[in-house]
């Protein structure tokens, strides 16, 4: 059986290291086959550019060889797919092979898109690139005082990444001592700082005691630049010195292209993960639609899951579990303290106070990323 897998990130690392483990009796008989395509060679530790971003990790630490990440048995290939050709259980390659299968995971992830706002992209820092965590350094080290707006679009990859850089900064400028000079301002869609209810409960009163003012109902429309001035649809402005966005996300442009979902995330089983009217292809991570948090504990846990189903397919035929919803997320809330967030379908989060302790077992996580990635954390 050809199972052929798309992505190489931390949702499609994990699933191909589970699977080859689970098959691997199968794959040495020659029952049993496992390819990756992946967009590139190199694996990025993508929660490491939010440090990045504040100066306090190198960009030389978010990366490894993705091959040095797989097992042995998985036929790794960095040639990203151009087309999926699903009637036919084949998809198409950038160097114009094509690659078919029997049982199809699509992990391809998720971009930010500030392109759809105009003025958002040439005037607001970000971090979810490599290349743009590198200049919001560069502008925060430069900055010397003034009102820096946080302003966050929906949805976005990593939930907790605009209450955390909101903490981080406060933190950031205090550790420069010109927290004094810097109004910080935090906009967000929705009638609260965050869209999980119990978080907004919490964090709400963490700016309050930080100073960190906040409006919500801000959904973003537009950025002019020459005036410095942040516009909501509601038709309220923002003057900003410093404008710090977390852009709405889409799918990856090859699944927008190819029709498979809207605004590039597919239509996806929320308990079985597979792509809603096709039984042998499957999605992972950002990909999907289940409204759910685009976050890599979401894709840690996906993976688990298909990976005992995919396996229990070969090997019996059927799947034998199902997906809960699981997510656990780390909080960083400044001056060495985080918290978490634990909740599935059913049950929601209910953060505790931030603890040093905590914070630790966060920065101990992050060492651990390479090996989570590998399937065997």
């Amino acid at each position: 059986m050809k199972i052929l897998i798309i992505g190489g990130g931390m949702g499609g690392t994990i699933l191909a290291n589970n699977l080859a483990r689970r098959l691997q009796g199968e794959i040495k008989a020659g029952k049993a086959r496992i390819t990756m395509l992946s967009a590139s060679e190199r694996h990025m530790y993508q929660p490491g550019l939010l440090y990045v971003a504040v100066g306090s990790m190198s960009t030389d630490e978010l990366y490894r060889d993705q091959k040095s990440l797989l097992e042995h048995s998985i036929e790794f290939h960095v040639d990203p797919v151009t087309e999926f050709q699903l009637d036919n259980n084949r998809v198409k390659s950038q160097s114009g092979k094509t690659y078919g299968y029997d049982i199809l995971v699509i992990a391809t992830g998720s971009r930010m898109a500030p392109e759809t706002i105009p003025g958002l992209a040439e005037n607001s820092e970000t971090f979810y690139t490599e290349e743009t965590a590198v200049s919001m350094v560069k502008a925060l080290r430069a900055f010397q005082g003034g009102k820096v707006v946080i302003t966050v679009g929906v949805p976005h990859k990593c939930p907790m990444a605009p209450l955390e850089i909101a903490f981080m900064l406060n933190d950031y400028f205090k550790d420069r001592g010109i927290r004094d000079k810097v109004q910080l301002h935090y906009t967000y869609p929705i009638g609260r700082v965050h869209s999980l209810e119990n978080v907004a409960k919490w964090a709400a009163p963490e700016f309050d005691r930080l100073g960190i003012t906040y409006e919500t109902f801000f959904n973003i429309k537009e950025v002019d630049g020459a005036t410095k001035t942040l516009k909501s649809e509601e038709g309220t402005e923002v003057q900003y010195d410093l404008l710090i966005s977390i852009p709405a996300h889409r799918g990856m442009e090859v699944v927008e292209k190819s029709g498979l979902g809207q605004n590039g995330w597919i239509p996806t089983n929320r308990t079985n993960l597979n792509m809603e009217g096709r039984d042998n292809v499957f999605v992972l991570g950002d990909t999907t639609d289940i409204p759910i948090s685009k976050a890599g504990s979401t894709a840690h846990f996906e993976a688990e899951t298909l990976g005992e189903n995919i396996a229990s397919i070969v090997k019996l035929g059927i799947p034998v579990r199902q997906y809960d919803g699981k997510v656990f997320c780390f909080i960083e809330a400044g001056k060495e303290r985080a918290t978490y967030a634990m909740f599935n379908y059913t049950t929601p989060p209910d953060p505790k106070a931030p603890s040093k302790a905590i914070h630790w077992f966060k920065l101990a996580y992050n060492k651990l990323y390479w090996t989570s990635a590998r399937g065997l954390l």
